[in-house]
C-alpha cells in the first residue's frame, strides 16, 4: 500500500486540468482585504494557494482587495505583507485592485453598451425591497428602462463627482426572478467620496467586490481562483461577467474556512476586542492574528504543519485548537533551549557545598544533537519551586521532604536535613546536603531517586518578568453561544508573575529565540522587554492543561 498523501478535492482539479491540457501554468492568488491584521483563518488560505502553486510549479500574485477607501489603510498592507513572508511563502506578484481602477471602469461601459448595466437612483432600501425574497421574484423599477446613451452619460457623471454619495449606483441587468438573490439585478458601482490609500482623490466612485473580483483574476491570467464557502452563491456571477466581457475564463473554487474552538475569526470582532480594551491591540499574544501569534512565540513552520494536518475540506467543521497547540509544542521541543527558571521560590542551603562557585555542563537541547551545552553555576545557596518542597508529605511524593532525596537538574542529588522556620512558624529556608559523588553525567553514587527538580543559584541568578497566556474565550463554540460573544471572555487568559528567578544564560536573550523553561513550558521574549526589564511570553504549556479540564466536566 502506497504511504502517499492522497489528495485534496482541489489537487484532484489541477492534476485533471493539467492533464487535459486546460492550462499549462498554474496561477493562484491570495487576496486580502487591507482592512485589518490576518489571522490564522487566513494562514489557512495563504498556505493553501501558495501551497499548491509551489507544488505544480506555478505561481502566487498577492493582490490587495482595496475597494473600499474607508476602511483601508497602508498600516494593514504592510502587515498582511509582513505575515505572508513570515509563513515562508513569497509571491510572484504584487498587485492591488486599485490598479485595474480603469480597466474595471471600461468593463462596466461595456456592459452599458450592451444593455447590461444601467444608473439607478433608487435609494438602498428600495433597491432591496425591490429584489423581492428568495420566494417572491423582484420587480426591475423605471431607471433600467434608461437608454444607453443616457446610461453612459449618467456614469460618466458619478465618476466626475456630480452626485453625492448615495445618489446612484450603477447595476448589472440580469434576471430579477432568479432563484439565487446575487443575480436579481446587483450593484456594480457605488459613490464613494473617500480618500484612497493609493490612488488619493482620483476616484470618487468604486466598483463592489463581486464586479472587481472576477476581472482581477482575469486580468491577471489567475488559473484557480479558491475562496471560501460564503462565496459559493458568487459564483454564477462571477461567470457571468466573464461570459459577457468575453474575458479570461478564471474558475472559482470554494474550500471549508477555519472554525476553532475557544476562538473568533470575524474582523469585526476583533477590532471591538481591540478597540474595547479586551486586548491591548491586535498583536496580543492571546489574538488569533498572525501578528499575535508570532509575539507569543509561535512558529511559521508550525503553522504551516497545522494548515496541513487539518486539511481541504467542502464541509464547515470546528477544528480544535489543541491540534495547533500540539503542532507548536512539537517544533518547539525540536528548536527551544533549555533553561531553568525559579516562579515561586524557597531558598535552600546546601551546608556541606564549600566552594564558592562550581560551574555545571548541561545540554541546551536533547533532542537537537548539535545544539552544544551552556554553563550553569551552582553554589551554596540555590532556589528551588515552593511547590516541589512539603515538610508532610503523602505518600509517593516524590520531591523534597524532610530526610527525602531529590536530583537536582543537571548538578547533585540532595538530601534534606533540616527545615528552618521563623517565630510565626512560616519556612524560612531549607537545609540540605549534596552527595558529591552524584553529579549528573558522572555518577558513581549507586543512589537511585525518583524526582528531579530545577533549581537557580540565588547569587548568579537574574530576574525577568513572565505572562502566561492562556485561551482567550471559556466555551469552545464561540460564534454559536447566544449570548454577546464577549460574555465567555476568560478573566484568566492572563497572568503576570512580576519577578521570577532564572539562570544567567537568558540574559542575552533575543524576540527570534525560544525556550523551554523546564517543567513550566515553552516561552519567547517579548518586544517590550529590554535590557534592564526581561519579559518572557508562555507560547505553550508542556502538556494540554485543557484537556484535563474537560474531563473534570
Amino acid at each position: 500500500m502506497s504511504d502517499e498523501k492522497s489528495l485534496n478535492f482541489i489537487e484532484e482539479i489541477i492534476e485533471k486540468d493539467l492533464a487535459e491540457g486546460n492550462y499549462t501554468n498554474i496561477l493562484t492568488r491570495f487576496p486580502p482585504e487591507p482592512n485589518g491584521y490576518l489571522h490564522i483563518g487566513h494562514a489557512k488560505s495563504i498556505c493553501l494557494n501558495f501551497g499548491l502553486a509551489l507544488k505544480y510549479g506555478g505561481k502566487t500574485n498577492l493582490r490587495f482587495d482595496d475597494t473600499n477607501p474607508s476602511t483601508e489603510e497602508t498600516e494593514y498592507v504592510n502587515s498582511i505583507k509582513e505575515d505572508v513572508e513570515w509563513l515562508g511563502f513569497t509571491w510572484a506578484n504584487e498587485f492591488y485592485a486599485s490598479d485595474y481602477f480603469e480597466n474595471l471602469y471600461q468593463y462596466a461601459i461595456q456592459l452599458i453598451h450592451k444593455g447590461l448595466a444601467y444608473v439607478d437612483d433608487s435609494t438602498s432600501e428600495e433597491i432591496a425591497e425591490q429584489k423581492g425574497t428568495p420566494t417572491i421574484p423582484g420587480k426591475r423599477n423605471k431607471y433600467a428602462l434608461r437608454t444607453v446613451e443616457e446610461n453612459l452619460q449618467l456614469f460618466a457623471d458619478m465618476r466626475n463627482g456630480k452626485y453625492a454619495d448615495g445618489a446612484k449606483v450603477l447595476r448589472a441587468k440580469i434576471d430579477m426572478a432568479n432563484a439565487n438573490m446575487l443575480l436579481r439585478d446587483p450593484i456594480l458601482y457605488r459613490i464613494k467620496h473617500a480618500h484612497h490609500h493609493r490612488t488619493g482623490d482620483n476616484w470618487c466612485i468604486y466598483p463592489m467586490y463581486d464586479f472587481a473580483h472576477g476581472q482581477s483574476d482575469s486580468l491577471e491570467n489567475i488559473t484557480h481562483s479558491i475562496c471560501t464557502l460564503e462565496f459559493i452563491p458568487h459564483r454564477a456571477l462571477y461567470d457571468w461577467f466573464i461570459e459577457k466581457l468575453e474575458i479570461f475564463p478564471s474558475h472559482q473554487y470554494e474550500f471549508a474556512r477555519l472554525n476553532m474552538t475557544y476562538t473568533v475569526m470575524s474582523k469585526r470582532k476583533l477590532l471591538q476586542l481591540v478597540n474595547e480594551n479586551y486586548v491591548t491591540g491586535w498583536d496580543d499574544p492571546r489574538m488569533p492574528t498572525i501578528t499575535g501569534m508570532r509575539r507569543r512565540g509561535y512558529t511559521p513552520e508550525s503553522i504551516r504543519d497545522f494548515c496541513d494536518k487539518i486539511g481541504v475540506a467542502k464541509r464547515e467543521n470546528l477544528i480544535d485548537v489543541g491540534l495547533l497547540e500540539f503542532c507548536v509544542r512539537e517544533h518547539l521541543n525540536k528548536i527551544a533551549l533549555r533553561r531553568m527558571v525559579v516562579c515561586d521560590p524557597i531558598k535552600v542551603v546546601i551546608t556541606n557545598f564549600h566552594n564558592e562557585v562550581e560551574l555545571l555542563q548541561s545540554e541546551n537541547n536533547p533532542e537537537d544533537s548539535n545544539g552544544g551545552f551552556r554553563e550553569i553555576p551552582f553554589s551554596k545557596e540555590i532556589y528551588i519551586e515552593r511547590e516541589d518542597f512539603m515538610e508532610n508529605p503523602p505518600k509517593k511524593y516524590f520531591r523534597l521532604a524532610p530526610g527525602q532525596m531529590v536530583r537536582l537538574k543537571s548538578a547533585y542529588i540532595i538530601k534534606c536535613d533540616e527545615v528552618i522556620k521563623d517565630a510565626n512558624n512560616n519556612i524560612i529556608e531549607i537545609h540540605c546536603s549534596y552527595i558529591p559523588e552524584s553529579k549528573s553525567g558522572h555518577d558513581t553514587s549507586g543512589l537511585h531517586v525518583k524526582g528531579t527538580l530545577h533549581w537557580v543559584s540565588i547569587a548568579h541568578a537574574i530576574t525577568a518578568e513572565i505572562r502566561l497566556y492562556d485561551r482567550l474565550f471559556t466555551v469552545e463554540d464561540v460564534a454559536n453561544e447566544t449570548e454577546d460573544f464577549k460574555t465567555y471572555i476568560n478573566e484568566n487568559s492572563l497572568t503576570t508573575i512580576a519577578k521570577v528567578y532564572a539562570e544567567p544564560a537568558l540574559q542575552d536573550s533575543n524576540i527570534s529565540a525560544r525556550y523551554q523553561f523546564l517543567r513550566k513550558g515553552y516561552f519567547t521574549v517579548d518586544k517590550e522587554a529590554t535590557n534592564n526589564q526581561l519579559i518572557f511570553n508562555r507560547t505553550v504549556t508542556l502538556k494540554d492543561t485543557w484537556a484535563k479540564e474537560i474531563k473534570k466536566q
